[in-house]
């Protein structure tokens, strides 16, 4: 296959370690699991077709959560590549569905004067042989070209379990001239499939040349706090959180291993409600990892605006939904306002 790098076009915004630097900018993701909550997208091969058949869906779904926060729009060509849609005979829709995914995130992006982001993601037929090294690494400069093509101010690589093969998708990130933001998804075990503890999987992405090294998916913001302490240590680049927003714990440190004592059947990925974060905690999550001196933050697979919008705003952030904030002070019941009335308000304690 013949790939060519075309020169990222130079642009009069705000690129994103510029924005980096003028403080934390927020990268809503998650478009897989909020398009199968919503019926666009079907649960297991996770292929998002919806892109192609429901593009209007996509369309309002990147600006909702622009609407509420996010600095970015990523153009959801995640499971978009060759090997997903193999599997489901599809092959044919795999250069239609990216160039659709990034035409519809690059007009909300211009709309909306946010960054466009290409995507590449976890491959999921990854081994260390040669044959598979060429296999995925050809799936990725596809991915990319059409990503420059389009005009994109920055690419993803995500999601990463196998940190050879979050480095081969920056090798080709890198080739392009873009700035490369690359995160690995920890599992139960605390290290990825080579066994490199977190911090040093990033440390080795930072050395290879990625500008913005972290964490993604897969962790909850309880469980994915502790391991950023050793990640923003290890680097001296910027460093990125986008956990699930799901309730781990030390015991059920992703949202794999998550089990609901009232079910048999494990909850993942489709019976995960009970286990759903507060928009509240995923504040706390941003300002306890903003803390540590984590800049490029976000929510997963999940997530849903008003996540997106909570961040934002613990962030010292005011997007647009802002104006829609919670005011408890006029509810009929629970409100504080005098003008309400006052048996309403004696009726509050027995709600």
């Amino acid at each position: 296959m013949s790939w060519e790098v075309t020169a990222p076009r130079p642009s009069v915004r705000p690129g994103l370690l510029e924005r980096l630097r003028q403080g934390p900018v927020i990268c809503a993701e998650g478009y897989l699991f909020e398009c199968e909550r919503r019926g666009y997208l079907q649960a297991g091969a996770y292929v998002p077709e919806v892109v192609i058949e429901h593009p209007e869906v996509v369309r309002e779904l990147h600006r909702e959560f622009v609407h509420a926060g996010s600095d970015i729009v990523e153009a959801f060509t995640y499971y978009g590549h060759r090997e997903k849609l193999r599997l489901i005979g599809k092959s044919h829709l795999l250069e239609p569905l990216n160039q659709q995914a990034l035409a519809i995130a690059k007009e909300v992006a211009q709309e909306s004067g946010t960054l466009l982001a290409g995507n590449l993601s976890n491959s999921n037929v990854y081994e260390e042989d040669e044959a598979s090294r060429h296999t995925v690494r050809a799936m990725f400069e596809e991915q990319a070209g059409w990503a420059v093509a389009a005009g994109v101010d920055f690419i993803i690589a995500e999601t990463f379990q196998h940190a050879y093969e979050a480095l081969l998708a920056l090798e080709v990130v890198k080739a392009t001239g873009l700035p490369a933001v690359v995160t690995f998804a920890i599992h139960r075990s605390g290290v990825t499939r080579e066994g490199f503890p977190p911090e040093e999987a990033c440390r080795r992405a930072e050395q290879a040349g990625a500008d913005v090294v972290g964490l993604n998916c897969i962790r909850g913001p309880r469980t994915m706090l502790p391991l950023l302490e050793g990640v923003r240590r290890a680097v001296r680049c910027h460093v990125a959180a986008l956990p699930v927003p799901y309730r781990t714990s030390d015991e059920q440190p992703t949202f794999q291993s998550l089990r609901d004592p009232e079910r048999e059947e494990a909850p993942f990925p489709t019976g995960l409600d009970p286990f759903m974060c507060t928009r509240y905690e995923l504040a706390e999550f941003g300002r306890q990892a903003n803390d540590l001196g984590v800049g490029y933050l976000g929510v997963c697979c999940g997530g849903g605006p008003h996540h997106v919008r909570s961040l934002a705003e613990a962030l010292g952030k005011r997007p647009p939904a802002s104006r829609y904030s919670p005011d408890m002070s006029k509810h009929a019941f629970l409100g504080t306002d005098p003008s309400l009335r006052a048996d309403n308000r004696d009726f509050a304690s027995e709600l």
